[in-house]
């Protein structure tokens, strides 16, 4: 019996210690770097590196640039997941609940594959194709508005401070919104049947037996998209980087944290203080999924 026990204890540790040491190198070894860095002054290309401390971090909270990044993505974090999710689970509806007597419509496979189509592209491909819709001139979006008599409403969509950001977030909803509905309708199609039935049974219309029932069941993975759009929205590098002129926009409108972390390291080359950016961008990062599971562990725990 001791004998089998060492066995599986050696077989064990073959199989999990290879993969905990690739995890190591290749994942906490560069993260222990970037900590590393953030707290010296190194430029990228010399191989001197002084050690500077918290001094970067000091820096950092009093640049104008970085905080004004830092309201943007904050503003991003607000709108761009909640939008999202609403209207990803307002589409998974209508295609699974929207028949007859509640049933998928027909051609449901059909719609979640035009609306996941955006899927397929890169963000910068995405970025660049939204650069010509919104395109002050020739544009799709201002052609449509002068097409149709509205004239007044045509605008310079990238080159309006007060508009810029707004478009870059319509653009990474769009470009996410097909992926949340596919994920949202797979969720809702596992809700045993018996569950609707007898919902339907006891007299609960539509309404209630959506809000009643197949919005609290799909709690988790509405949880799991929040994050991950939040990770989204804290990034918004490639898009700001391609659609807009500078890039970070018009007066700094559409300036992001990750765009600032590129500048600095390699334009100024200030890899330490695009480093001490990276560190702050991960913990605000971390801070979001750790607030955002422990909500749902609340939650989870009330209702039971």
């Amino acid at each position: 019996m001791t004998q089998d026990r060492h066995g599986r204890y050696r077989f064990l540790a073959g199989a999990i210690l290879p993969a905990l040491a690739l995890y190591a190198v290749f994942v906490l070894s560069p993260y222990a770097q970037a900590f590393y860095l953030s707290l010296t002054d190194w430029t990228g290309v010399s191989g001197q590196v002084n050690f500077v401390g918290l001094d970067n971090f000091t820096r950092l909270f009093g640049d104008p640039l970085f905080l004004a990044a830092l309201r943007n993505n904050g503003l991003m974090l607000l709108v761009v997941p909640v939008v999202t999710i609403a209207l990803g689970l307002l589409l998974a509806v209508l295609v699974t609940f929207g028949g007859r007597r509640g049933s998928a419509i027909r051609g449901a496979s059909t719609y979640q594959t035009a609306y996941f189509f955006p899927q397929l592209l890169s963000l910068p491909i995405i970025a660049l194709l939204w650069q010509f819709v919104y395109h002050p001139n020739d544009g799709l979006l201002n052609g449509l508005l002068r097409g149709i008599g509205l004239d007044g409403l045509a605008r310079t969509w990238l080159g309006d401070p007060h508009l810029a950001l707004w478009a870059v977030m319509a653009v990474l909803v769009w470009s996410s919104v097909g992926f949340y509905m596919v994920l949202f309708a797979a969720a809702m199609g596992s809700i045993p049947a018996e569950l609707i039935e007898a919902a339907t049974l006891d007299g609960a219309g539509r309404l209630t037996t959506l809000w009643r029932i197949v919005l609290p069941l799909l709690r988790d993975t509405v949880q799991v998209a929040f994050v991950y759009l939040g990770v989204l929205a804290l990034d918004g590098f490639a898009v700001v980087q391609v659609m807009t002129v500078g890039p970070g926009g018009p007066d700094n409108a559409t300036e992001v944290m990750g765009l600032g972390l590129y500048r600095n390291a390699f334009t100024f080359s200030k890899f330490g203080y695009a480093a001490a950016m990276g560190v702050t961008l991960f913990f605000l990062t971390l801070t979001l999924a750790v607030l955002a599971m422990r909500a749902g562990r609340r939650e989870r725990v009330e209702l039971a």
